[in-house]
């Protein structure tokens, strides 16, 4: 039985997944605002959350932490610019906007962004 399975696979290994979605949260944390399709959009929502919110301790663990994660380049905007928008707000720092099916797949598709 799948009960309390919350887990997408995407049909790769685990270390696969690992990095598509560290991959993913690099885009996001470049460009503020990415395309995907919407399971990958809702897989990287929690994963993303919970790195701004250890961004937000400002101390040189969570930085280290972060550049671990991450890589430097991204830990330093994560922790200089994004964490700037966030100062009053305890969670709920990205969006998911749904977008129209893809046309060469049909796949959902849906826009995720940070707030502003």
């Amino acid at each position: 039985m799948r009960h309390g399975k919350k887990n997408r696979k995407f049909g790769r290994e685990t270390k696969q997944r690992k990095e598509l979605l560290r991959d993913l949260a690099r885009a996001l944390i470049l460009n503020t605002k990415i395309n995907t399709t919407q399971a990958k959009a809702k897989s990287l929502r929690p994963y993303i959350e919970k790195l701004v919110t250890k961004a937000k301790d400002k101390n040189l663990a969570s930085f280290k932490l972060l550049s671990a994660e991450l890589g430097r380049p991204y830990a330093k905007k994560l922790h200089n610019e994004i964490v700037e928008r966030f100062p009053e707000r305890h969670g709920g720092y990205t969006r998911i906007i749904n977008l129209p099916s893809r046309i060469s797949d049909g796949s959902k598709m849906a826009t995720i962004e940070f707030l502003q």
